[in-house]
């Protein structure tokens, strides 16, 4: 089992722009199977009509804009957050245009086919910079993850790719859950996606921790939280395990925070 790695070494050498090779989209990187996936069902989700209000915070968003995409055509606001610092000045390089941001083009436009409005990428872009109202430090260890922020509960929730990079063990990942979900309303939806089978990651040369994750485990522990799953989608790697992760799938998750009795 890899080492687990402290938040401390993600503030100091997690690099946003080794990890945005990633999702370079249709230049055949690991990325583009875990995108191919993350996206069509993000979309399905979102097109449904089930999910929609007033905010959603997004928790862990690293330097990344796509899980958002299809979801800012439901909600008058979205928090994003992340831990570093310079993952959350990359989000905000992109939402200010600034020179050197990342191009999401690529993706943007696959999001925009996808929802059935090819050619609308510029009003796709400028749909979700208006959106995101706040970019803020978040750490899922605390109880109120946005500390020192008070925020009103959200009525939807999406993290990817982010608790089992951040967790060291499964009771971490509860406690983490429960934090979390802290922060959404009663009814409100939590839309959950990332890797399975996975134990590290590489960004640049720099190797993170992965806490492994299967089925059965996100299923009891969402149930445990006050979750009832309403989609639990996998999708198992059709690739050789390369050397930038050892992820044997992927997973999909929408569940809905279960009303107090």
């Amino acid at each position: 089992m890899a080492e687990y790695t402290r938040g401390s070494v993600y503030q100091a050498a997690f690099d946003p722009k080794a990890y945005l090779e990633y999702f370079k989209f249709g230049e055949g990187s690991v990325g583009d199977e875990y995108l191919n996936f993350a996206l069509k069902h993000y979309c399905k989700a979102f097109a449904s009509g089930d999910m929609k209000g007033d905010t959603l915070i997004d928790i862990g968003s690293g330097p990344t804009i796509y899980q958002l995409l299809s979801a800012c055509e439901n909600f008058k606001e979205i928090v994003a957050s992340d831990y570093t610092d310079r993952n959350c000045q990359e989000l905000e390089k992109w939402l200010k245009k600034e020179p050197g941001a990342f191009d999401w083009t690529p993706v943007v436009k696959y999001v925009c086919e996808l929802e059935g409005k090819r050619g609308k990428e510029a009003e796709k872009e400028a749909k979700l910079r208006k959106t995101i109202k706040q970019v803020l430090k978040c750490d899922i260890h605390k109880s109120n993850p946005m500390d020192p922020i008070i925020l009103p509960p959200a009525d939807c929730l999406i993290s990817s790719l982010c608790l089992e990079a951040a967790c060291k063990d499964q009771n971490t990942y509860r406690l983490a859950l429960k934090n979390i979900s802290s922060l959404l309303k009663p009814g409100g939806h939590l839309v959950l996606s990332g890797d399975l089978g996975c134990s590290f990651y590489m960004v640049g040369p720099t190797r993170f921790s992965c806490l492994v994750l299967g089925e059965e485990f996100l299923r009891e522990a969402l149930s445990e939280t006050g979750f009832s799953i309403q989609e639990f989608e996998v999708l198992f790697r059709d690739d050789n395990v390369d050397d930038s992760s050892d992820f044997s799938g992927m997973y999909f998750i929408l569940a809905r925070k279960e009303e107090a009795v």
